[in-house]
């Protein structure tokens, strides 16, 4: 059959249904799809086939409502999971499918984001939301305050809420082992001396602060603006004291004095784009000549930027407040002219699909289990797993990627 034809129907009525404007809804979306094929079954038994020209994902998906489709094309990636949230539409594998639809981004254009007033309003929402002085620690409370219970459900013993990298290690090490060889990774990059300072921007559960203190005997302040994951962090620092590790809520605008390095892991995308000259402006001024920042975060390819930043996606509506993945270009020539030099970046995208999948299975054990804590009811777990199942396809099909680059300040 023609890509885009009906594979099977029930009659007139559904015929008129892909005549009229859900038709050329889905003639738009076969037309986009370049790149692999998308079985789709409709409401009445139809079952058509979208793209299917190119080599890529094979997906498939069952639409029970009609307003599934509608609130594609109305809300994007906001109405896909309304969709999801409401049964509208399922698939065997959502991984694939959204793989699918990240693969043909480019392609597929404008067909798969907001529009209209409904984009109109989630900008409005994601711009009450930005991380001023008085709203970032708001912003991360959201997404922190579900607790340390919750998370040490799923992440691995580090808790490092951040991709792992396999990369120079066993192909079959676990989580915990990829988990820590990255954060070794990122601290060979600051080049540190015995006895230096060290500053941490976003220090999570503050696995990788103390394992600065453990290696190298450097003194560590580390900050972050949550409470449950600082209590966390100095709990395991009591367990096992190092001297000179210091954990404090503190907003990286108002760090001062000079640090012979600077570390950040997926931090930046907390900050917003309107602060990127803050933040770099921060890293520049703690740093002494010669010092080094290592820097792990996740960007979104440069000509699916400006598109991305019209709109306010999936995660800065329903899961991070506030959120800006990078661009790099832009981001790169912010730091260079504040003297920050761009050394060694290195990109592992399929690191971070692989470390999402993981995560997926471990929450899924916990909720098939009954392991979670009170409080968290059917909703939210799908929430969740749309949430690790979103994130996943995007480094898969190649829309995003997390990388590691060294700023070196020059003398």
């Amino acid at each position: 059959m023609e890509g885009g034809k009906p594979l099977a129907g029930t009659g007139g009525a559904i015929m008129r249904v892909f005549a009229g404007p859900v038709g050329r809804i889905l003639a738009r979306i076969d037309a986009g799809l370049t790149h692999g094929s998308l079985l789709a079954h409709f409401p009445g038994g139809t079952t058509r086939l979208l793209g299917g020209r190119g080599e890529g994902p094979a997906a498939e998906v069952t639409v029970h409502d009609w307003r599934a489709v509608l609130r594609l094309v109305t809300s994007g990636s906001v109405g896909c999971y309304q969709g999801y949230e409401a049964h509208e539409w399922d698939s065997a594998d959502p991984v694939q499918l959204f793989t699918l639809f990240v693969r043909n981004a480019a392609s597929l254009g404008d067909i798969a984001r907001s529009k209209g007033l409904w984009r109109m309003g989630a900008r409005l929402l994601h711009g009450l939301r930005r991380n001023s002085r008085s709203r970032a620690a708001r912003n991360i409370a959201a997404h922190y305050d579900l607790g340390n219970d919750f998370y040490a459900l799923w992440l691995d013993p580090t808790m490092s809420y951040s991709s792992a990298c396999w990369d120079g290690i066993a192909a079959g090490a676990s989580l915990e082992e990829a988990q820590r060889h990255k954060v070794d990774l990122m601290i060979d990059r600051l080049a540190l001396s015995p006895g230096g300072h060290v500053l941490e921007i976003g220090c999570g559960w503050g696995y990788t602060a103390h394992r600065i203190a453990e290696r190298h005997q450097a003194s560590v302040s580390a900050i972050s603006l949550s409470e449950p994951q600082l209590e966390w962090a100095r709990a395991q620092a009591a367990a096992a004291p190092l001297p000179g590790l210091e954990y404090r809520r503190q907003d990286y605008r108002d760090v001062t004095g000079t640090f012979d390095a600077v570390i950040s892991t997926e931090m930046v995308e907390a900050v917003g784009r309107e602060w990127w000259p803050a933040y770099l402006d921060r890293i520049a001024s703690a740093l002494k000549p010669g010092g080094r920042a290592a820097l792990q975060y996740i960007a979104i390819r440069d000509d699916l930027f400006d598109a991305y930043a019209r709109n306010a996606d999936f995660i800065q509506t329903c899961i991070f407040p506030g959120g800006m993945l990078l661009r790099v270009s832009e981001f790169r020539r912010l730091a260079e002219v504040r003297g920050l030099e761009w050394l060694d970046q290195v990109d592992f995208a399929q690191d971070y699909a692989r470390t999402l999948k993981l995560w997926r299975a471990a929450f899924d054990r916990a909720v098939e289990e009954g392991r979670l804590p009170s409080g968290f009811d059917a909703r939210f777990v799908r929430l969740w797993r749309f949430y690790l199942m979103y994130c996943e396809a995007g480094f898969a099909g190649g829309g995003i990627t997390v990388s590691q680059v060294t700023l070196l300040k020059r003398t």
